[in-house]
């Protein structure tokens, strides 16, 4: 899995994602690892996407977390990759 993040996190950057939020078991050090792939050398300000963990949280509570996100994009997409 660990291979396939940084492709992820690149296409996340592409398509102007603005949150990412994870969960379950280790889910900290991954937003660390993700906000590191985020961050790359540290010369571009537009490599930025939010990211949060939830740990000890339930599915249904960080979805509700991310439906409230506001957003800064024209349009709402509700989309949602398990």
């Amino acid at each position: 899995m660990r291979e396939r993040l940084a492709p992820f996190v690149e296409q996340c950057l592409r398509d102007k994602v603005e949150l990412i939020a994870t969960i379950g078991s280790g889910c900290e050090d991954l937003e660390e690892e993700i906000d590191w792939l985020i961050v790359a050398d540290g010369e571009s300000v537009e490599r930025y996407i939010t990211t949060s963990s939830h740990p000890g949280e339930t599915l249904a509570g960080v979805l509700e977390f991310a439906t409230h996100w506001n957003t800064k994009a024209q349009f709402r997409i509700e989309e949602v990759h398990l």
